[in-house]
């Protein structure tokens, strides 16, 4: 078979029998208001999420445990807008935790918050992985909702429940859900080069592994379609890695693999309209690269020829477990 599946150890977080509690905020209206009392806020503002650095200046998203309401009402603004916080998640003492965009006032929200609303990519390269997560995660249900207001079926506006977790259109009784767009990301490898990739859009610098969208096709089929329209090669062998829900450029949910291609057809055939640049890097490029404080400098005389996503970033796993597997 082409494809070899791999053997997938559990993140340490994701202890999910102890977070059965979640379900039934999902379930129960009113079980999810009381919960919302008493749960904390991440906040965004039009999707930007709120950023701050601590004592030791690491920036954080912070959750908001001061009643949302008592700063809405400082503001001015209507306290019932809390209600439209959407469930995302609950810590493992069954803490529930909320995202809530506000569309308002955003310097007096930032002062009262003690932070900044920052650049949802931005704040992924600045963020730790499990802050990055929530924040992809908490942009992901918010935009959802509001790009989901009306059925798609017979155009009449849709009702959320209260944790936000399924929209109902009364008119036709059809249920939507949150949903993310396939993705697949491959990291190809002729043997002892690995192949990267950058698209227009990318930092100044990064490359990274190659990833599309899936069509009505399987993932398998996906990925070698991918490699063959943007890079013209044809794959031998896949090896799944890893996912990841990635909020760009609005919420895909990527596939990661391992790909191998044979050593004496290696040639690039590039697709310029999909990638501005594709190319093999040795072993010794990729290690450096790794060793690479990300994301680098600001300042755009200061940033390196090469580097790689951050570590929040499925590819970097991949690149990482190529460079291992090397030695």
């Amino acid at each position: 078979s082409l494809f070899k599946p791999k053997l997938v150890t559990p993140l340490p977080f994701s202890t999910y029998v102890s977070r059965i509690y979640l379900m039934k905020l999902k379930e129960d209206d009113d079980a999810c208001r009381e919960a919302l009392r008493s749960g904390n806020l991440m906040l965004f503002h039009k999707l930007a999420p709120l950023v701050r650095r601590n004592k030791h200046g690491v920036c954080q998203s912070p959750r908001i445990t001061t009643p949302v309401e008592q700063i809405l009402e400082k503001l001015g603004q209507d306290k019932q807008l809390v209600n439209e916080a959407v469930l995302m998640s609950s810590t493992e003492s069954n803490e529930p935790q909320f995202c809530l965009d506000v569309d308002l006032q955003q310097n007096g929200m930032e002062m009262l918050c003690g932070g900044v609303f920052m650049d949802i990519r931005k704040a992924f390269l600045m963020l730790r992985t499990p802050d990055a997560s929530m924040v992809a995660k908490g942009q992901a249900l918010l935009r959802w909702h509001q790009t989901h207001g009306f059925c798609s079926a017979t155009g009449h506006p849709t009702v959320r429940n209260q944790s936000g977790s399924q929209r109902v259109c009364p008119n036709s009784g059809i249920t939507y859900y949150p949903q993310m767009a396939p993705v697949v990301m491959a990291l190809v490898s002729d043997g002892s080069r690995c192949l990267l990739a950058r698209q227009s859009t990318f930092p100044p610098g990064m490359y990274s592994a190659l990833a599309g969208f899936c069509d009505v096709e399987t993932m398998e089929e996906a990925l070698r379609r991918e490699l063959a329209e943007e890079v013209g090669l044809e794959v031998e062998t896949l090896q799944y890695s890893a996912s990841q829900h990635w909020p760009f450029p609005q919420t895909s949910f990527l596939v990661a693999c391992h790909a191998t291609i044979s050593p004496d057809k290696t040639e690039l055939s590039v697709d310029k309209a999909e990638l501005e640049d594709a190319r093999w890097f040795s072993l010794e490029e990729i290690q450096a690269a790794l060793q690479m404080k990300t994301p680098p400098l600001n300042r755009r005389s200061e940033l390196p020829g090469f580097w790689v996503p951050p570590a929040v970033a499925v590819a970097r796993r991949l690149i990482q477990e190529w460079a291992d597997q090397q030695q």
